[in-house]
């Protein structure tokens, strides 16, 4: 048996189509379009090349994107009021502070500043707390943890009464894909394990799942035998483990491995998401998700 892949590829592909749709339909009968901000302090490569991504895909779908550049030196105080600048301005539904920022400023800060009806990230302990109480209280879901509901949902794969192994427990994946996973409704419903690399019998978890989650960034953590066969394995483990030169351009990529062993594991799981291409797209695509709900929210539409 080879597992079916799950393409976030795909999925991302999809839900740019609906999500470009509902803009214009709303831009038609409203007047208004998304406005997303990201503010980028600094000239990090990967944020820039990641906020690049963020810009072209807001683009493609009609928002109005702003892009506000800081330079590395900037105040604490003086990024404070940009934030708050943002905060009052109608036309934005949706901030991003694109992190890490220069260490005389304090992230914590920074994005507890932002206000919560705006937090398209999903990061803010306010929306941290809707997402625990869960129905119509939980208003932004962190975008990579509902890109990886998005992928097991459109796969066809049963989370009602599900055991769901999730190997991980940061703020950013393990714990919010845990909550999203035992919430009442569909797509979850389900019963839900958090272990991680301490635990003292991981394999015996793992092996419980038929729905198992693996954020832990250790390269290879899970072996195939730790797999229950038939089961739908969301590896979103991204690990450089060397370079190696690429045939179409010839220059030096990164190897990426995920915290599964791939090509052993898709011989014994029913469904398996590929590193790279697989819950990475995800992320961008869930933000845009974000703000235009930010945008329905603020118009008192559904």
């Amino acid at each position: 048996m080879t597992a079916k892949l799950i393409k976030g590829t795909e999925v991302r592909d999809e839900i740019l189509v609906e999500l470009k749709d509902e803009v214009d339909k709303i831009k038609n009968e409203h007047g208004v379009v998304p406005g997303l901000v990201t503010i980028l302090v600094g000239e990090n490569p990967a944020s820039i090349s990641y906020v690049t991504s963020k810009i072209k895909t807001a683009q493609s779908l009609g928002f109005k994107e702003v892009q506000d550049n800081q330079p590395d030196d900037i105040s604490e105080q003086d990024l404070l009021g940009l934030v708050d600048k943002y905060n009052k301005d109608d036309s934005i539904h949706g901030i991003l502070v694109q992190l890490p920022l220069p260490k005389h400023i304090d992230d914590k800060k920074i994005l507890n500043a932002i206000d919560p009806d705006k937090d398209v990230d999903g990061f803010h302990p306010v929306n941290v707390g809707r997402l625990m109480i869960g129905g119509d209280e939980a208003k932004f879901l962190p975008c990579t943890p509902a890109g990886i509901q998005e992928l097991i949902v459109r796969s066809g794969v049963e989370t009602e009464g599900a055991e769901v192994v999730v190997v991980g427990r940061s703020n950013i994946v393990g714990k919010p894909i845990a909550n999203i996973m035992l919430q009442k409704g569909p797509g979850a419903n389900s019963t839900v394990t958090i272990a991680h690399t301490r635990t003292k019998d991981l394999a015996f978890h793992c092996k419980r799942a038929d729905i198992l989650i693996v954020a832990a960034g250790v390269p290879d953590l899970v072996k195939p035998e730790w797999i229950k066969p038939g089961a739908c394995v969301i590896d979103v483990g991204v690990n450089r483990v060397g370079e190696k030169i690429s045939e179409k351009t010839g220059k030096k990529i990164a190897i990426l491995k995920g915290d599964v062993d791939f090509e052993k594991a898709k011989e014994i799981a029913g469904y398996i998401t590929p590193v790279p291409g697989g819950v990475g797209p995800m992320t961008i695509t869930m933000l845009m998700k974000n703000t235009l709900k930010s945008l329905k929210f603020h118009l008192g539409i559904e």
